[in-house]
């Protein structure tokens, strides 16, 4: 009976391995802000600069994070953090891109 006690951790999206991951979840929340800031700001044609900026930062530490990962939970939240971080950087280039338009 001492299958019954046991969480079942193998079948969720959000599984863990159930060991702290403290520099891939720090990753995993700085993609998420960079990202969301980026996605956000990407919406105000004159704030093309920080969106770009932001954007790229959050491109490369999403794609830092993802090469470290370990666990799917991390790297569904990348995925998200990663693809607004994006959004936000193309749109920021379109709007003037990362030197103002020079």
């Amino acid at each position: 009976m001492a299958q019954a006690m046991r969480p079942n951790t193998a079948g969720g999206l959000f599984a863990t391995d159930g060991k702290p991951h403290p520099r891939q979840d720090a990753l995993l929340a700085v993609t998420l802000v960079l990202g969301i800031t980026a996605f956000v700001t990407a919406m105000f044609h004159s704030l093309h600069l920080l969106s770009s900026w932001v954007g790229l930062a959050g491109i490369v530490t999403g794609a830092y994070g993802q090469w470290i990962s370990e666990t799917t939970r991390e790297r569904f939240g990348l995925i998200i953090g990663l693809g607004a971080a994006a959004v936000g950087f193309f749109l920021g280039m379109a709007h003037g891109g990362l030197f103002g338009g020079l």
